[in-house]
Formats: structure tokens, C-alpha cells, sequence
């Protein structure tokens, strides 16, 4: 997790395949699970967000291939250190009043 602005543009581009300048998220974990970077494009200049957990580990998507998509819900949930693959539901109410 030693790449900046530049190495993380370069990865989008030459491992990815994308535009690292369309304004998509595009998010890295480290070996460990304990740091996370996010590379954004928000118009005007790459934006560079890093997060590290004292305690536990970023749950990552298994892939098939070098990218996974996540719905927006599913970042925030990644984000916050929660498993977004079960979140747990509140029970619904069986009788109104």
C-alpha cells in the first residue's frame, strides 16, 4: 500500500482497464485487511481517502477476475468494517399497532 495518486491512476488503467478520471470509486486493500485506499475522480482532481481498522479487517469480495462492483450501499458498508456480504435485517413486524 505504498502507491499514491500516480500508482494507484496507473493500476486503474493498465490492470483494470478503466478511466481512472470517470468519476467511478475504485477502492485497494492491503495484504493484511487492515487499510484500505480509494481513488476518485470528482472533476477536478483525484481525490485519495485511506482508512485504517485498529481491529478486525475490510471484507473483500471474492472476484473472478481483478475488479468486483459494489453497489453503493454495499461500499458504505465496506467502509464502516461491517460484512456487507450478510448484513443482518431487522425483523419485520407481524402485527401493525
Amino acid at each position: 500500500m505504498r502507491k499514491g495518486f500516480d500508482g494507484l491512476a496507473a493500476l486503474v488503467q493498465d490492470h483494470l482497464s478503466r478511466d481512472p478520471f470517470s468519476g467511478q470509486a475504485f477502492v485497494f486493500r492491503g495484504r493484511q485487511g487492515h487499510l484500505i485506499k480509494v481513488l476518485w475522480w470528482d472533476g477536478q482532481g483525484l481525490c485519495l481517502f485511506a482508512k485504517r481498522l485498529e481491529k478486525g479487517r475490510f471484507v473483500w469480495p471474492a472476484t473472478a477476475g481483478a475488479a468486483a462492483a459494489l453497489t453503493p450501499a454495499q461500499l458504505a458498508m465496506l467502509l464502516e468494517g461491517i460484512d456487507w456480504r450478510t448484513p443482518l435485517r431487522t425483523d419485520r413486524p407481524r402485527i401493525a399497532g
